[in-house]
């Protein structure tokens, strides 16, 4: 017998819904690229997002569609995403990191219809158009006033002010299936081309729902939330609809991305939430260390993206009273698996033992499973102590990639259930909490036994002098792979390879400890922000370690 209850498609449609009849006057501030602070409301900003599907049935963008967007976090940014997703199209949003090259690849594969850009990728735009062969229309995310002549170069250029003022606000958000695709974004795979994740409308609010949860990102009408993650990483982490179910308050940084730009947000517009990845905060403590100032009202900032260092988790907590709530998550897993929100019985736990819990990645949000298994396939058991390969299963985690149907990336296992092997070398504590020790490939691999270099360039970054710190494996004649320690030292900050590896001493196992360390004046990152170790791999690929 089934259940007697409405059924109501989950669709994106349906938080700017929700967010304009019940949040309509919360604002939405943006940082523009036209240099100003620009204040909008929930109820603007689902009106203009009507407008907008409007203007693209207009161009005749069909159900299904790609459109594709190279903008900052902006409340233009936001309309797209209800605008597009919301009239049955895919919002497909393109990282403005990358190179040119991968950028046409992709654009190409999913076959774009129209592509949103914001003016500071203008010249990015001229250096593709002529190579993305299915996109009919560029669009310039501003008005007429601020278009620079050069935009002229580009072939069917339209202006975005011109495209959603010349629309009706009157449309009716369509009613469909809550598994059709809704939006699109690409991993950034450092081997290979990159590969599409098509999110579904029901993956996409689930996500929101579990993501907004107190032990999750803990997120209400009370808050204010600044995000510094992009909108074009994995839906900005899904803070956008997040924020529209729940009725935060949203301040967009725009491209100001520096520490001054964004301390000044912060204390200008009461942010208490705010998430990035560990570079931006980087950045944002060296300003706030320099200047003696402080955060007034912020109290909390989700890390993720990859591993937070113990040290900045530390300086955000014991001098600025903000708490470090560690999250972890891939494109696959749109992105939210775990946050490391603590448990009742951690309440006793002193100063250490707290921050200890802190730099693991966390336990699982509700629609996420999880499970470490041994190089046989066999489960281990939480409480281990023995590190594996780490695989998830849940509604809102990739099933097959875009285009991709013939090949599976899943496994499946003894019972039949079907994981998706993300590639993350973990461990999960007797709580529950699981903790990354390295990336199946970045792990060393040193006279048969594994050295997690996460924990080594922790251990590095505690040190006052090292801005950043990666470890990769270094050939060896007898142990086949040793630890060497990649270090950017602090500006006007001295230390030496002796001090460094003295830093170790009583940390870690001897066997662990890094045969010699590299200054170097930068680490390669991604578009992502995360560390390349397969270009410094290759550009140590011939390093001699010093033997004993």
């Amino acid at each position: 017998m089934n259940g007697q209850m409405m059924q109501m498609p989950l669709l994106i449609s349906s938080l700017i819904v929700h967010a304009e009849r019940h949040h309509g006057e919360q604002e939405i501030v943006s940082r523009r690229v036209e240099g100003d602070l620009h204040r909008t409301t929930y109820r603007e900003l689902a009106a203009r997002s009507r407008r907008l599907a409007n203007a693209l049935a207009a161009l005749g963008v069909q159900a299904g569609e790609r459109v594709a967007t190279l903008a900052w976090n902006g409340y233009r940014h936001m309309e797209l995403y209800f605008g597009v997703s919301g009239s049955g199209a895919v919002l497909h949003t393109l990282n403005p990191r990358l190179h040119p090259e991968q950028l046409v690849y992709i654009a190409n594969h999913a076959e774009d219809a129209v592509l949103f850009f914001d003016l500071t990728f203008l010249p990015l735009v001229a250096a593709v158009a002529g190579h993305a062969k299915s996109v009919r229309h560029w669009v310039a995310m501003t008005d007429r006033a601020h278009l620079p002549a050069d935009a002229a170069k580009i072939p069917n250029l339209l202006v975005y002010e011109e495209i959603v003022e010349a629309a009706s606000e009157r449309y009716v958000w369509p009613s469909f299936d809550e598994n059709t695709a809704c939006g699109l974004c690409y991993t950034s795979g450092t081997t290979g081309n990159p590969k599409g994740v098509l999110y579904s409308h029901r993956s996409n609010v689930l996500h929101a729902y579990a993501a907004a949860l107190p032990d999750a990102l803990d997120c209400s009408a009370r808050d204010v939330i600044l995000p510094v993650v992009p909108m074009f990483h994995v839906n900005a982490w899904g803070l956008p609809y997040v924020a529209a179910m729940t009725g935060s308050k949203l301040v967009f940084p725009g491209p100001a991305l520096d520490g001054k730009s964004l301390h000044d947000l912060f204390e200008s517009e009461k942010v208490t939430v705010s998430a990035g990845v560990p570079t931006v905060w980087q950045g944002l403590l060296a300003y706030v260390e320099a200047n003696k100032l402080g955060f007034t009202t912020m109290r909390r900032t989700v890390i993720g993206g990859s591993a937070c260092p113990p040290a900045m988790a530390r300086v955000f907590g014991e001098k600025y009273d903000v708490h470090v709530l560690h999250a972890w998550g891939m494109t696959e897993t749109s992105p939210l698996g775990t946050t490391c929100a603590f448990k009742s019985q951690h309440a006793s736990l002193d100063k250490e033992g707290r921050y200890a819990l802190m730099t693991k990645q966390g336990r699982a949000i509700y629609g996420v499973d999880m499970k470490v298994v041994d190089a046989d396939g066999h489960e281990l058991p939480f409480g281990s102590e023995q590190s594996g390969e780490l695989l998830v299963r849940g509604p809102w985690v990739l099933q097959r990639y875009f285009k991709e149907e013939a090949a599976n990336p899943l496994v499946t296992d003894a019972a039949g259930h079907q994981w998706f092997p993300t590639g993350d070398v973990a461990t999960i504590d007797a709580d529950g909490y699981m903790h990354i020790t390295d990336r199946s490939k970045d792990v060393i691999k040193s006279g048969g036994e594994w050295i997690g270099s996460i924990d080594l360039e922790n251990i590095a970054m505690a040190h006052p002098a090292v801005a950043m710190a990666a470890c990769i494996a270094a050939a060896h004649p007898k142990w086949d792979e040793r630890p060497l320690l990649v270090v950017v030292k602090k500006p006007g900050a001295e230390v030496t390879r002796e001090e460094l590896l003295a830093f170790y001493e009583g940390k870690v196992a001897k066997f662990w400890l890094p045969d010699d360390v590299v200054f170097v004046d930068a680490i390669p990152l991604g578009a992502t922000g995360k560390m390349q170790k397969n270009k410094l791999r290759e550009q140590f690929r011939d390093y001699k370690l010093p033997t004993a």
